[in-house]
């Protein structure tokens, strides 16, 4: 991560802040959502062997929001350069010939952009019909749960993903003007 603040210039005022702020908490209620599953996936193994009663909707709980904690986290992976890409090449082009790397990063990044507007394209439609339908998983008079939640937040992880592509595009962008310096790549 660069330390350099003209490689980064979404980062400069108030809202860009607080973006960063609430994509830091998205991952971190991401985290938090785990930390349950785990002690909900425990309690269930103690009562299910030592109790004999188990935890009606561990299953359906953990089926559901596996996607979400993944888009939860999404995000923040994307911001800080986590998200799984091979840097090496890509590294190398951008200190040897800093106006191809800037063009392939814009692209790369545009690609990612376009790939999160697909999956809103596509996933939208889906969360407004488990609204209006009101959908859930699990048994009635055991165990049932609401879907609609779990799409919300995929739809928010894609829409923030979304944003921070569109973000590197422009930084990459910038950097072929000549806007910005040219000595990295995502921060």
């Amino acid at each position: 991560m660069s330390d350099d603040t003209d490689t980064a210039p979404w980062k400069r005022g108030a809202v860009d802040l607080a973006f960063d702020t609430f994509v830091s908490g998205l991952n971190g209620l991401g985290t938090l959502w785990i930390i349950a599953l785990l002690i909900l996936i425990n309690a269930d193994v103690f009562g299910r062997n030592v109790l004999s009663a188990p935890i009606d909707g561990v299953i359906e709980i953990i089926e559901i929001t596996i996607v979400a904690i993944v888009f939860l986290q999404l995000g923040d992976a994307t911001r800080i350069g986590r998200l799984t890409r091979s840097d090496g090449f890509f590294n190398l082009v951008l200190r040897r010939y800093p106006r191809v790397g800037h063009g392939l990063g814009a692209t790369f990044d545009f690609l990612g952009a376009l790939f999160m507007f697909f999956i809103l394209y596509g996933f939208w439609p889906t969360l407004v019909q488990s609204w209006q339908r009101d959908e859930y998983v699990g048994n009635e008079g055991v165990f049932t749960a609401p879907t609609w939640p779990v799409k919300l937040i995929v739809v928010i992880g894609c829409m923030v993903t979304l944003l921070l592509f569109l973000g590197f595009v422009w930084r990459h962008l910038r950097a072929l003007t000549g806007a910005v310096g040219t000595n990295g790549g995502r921060p």
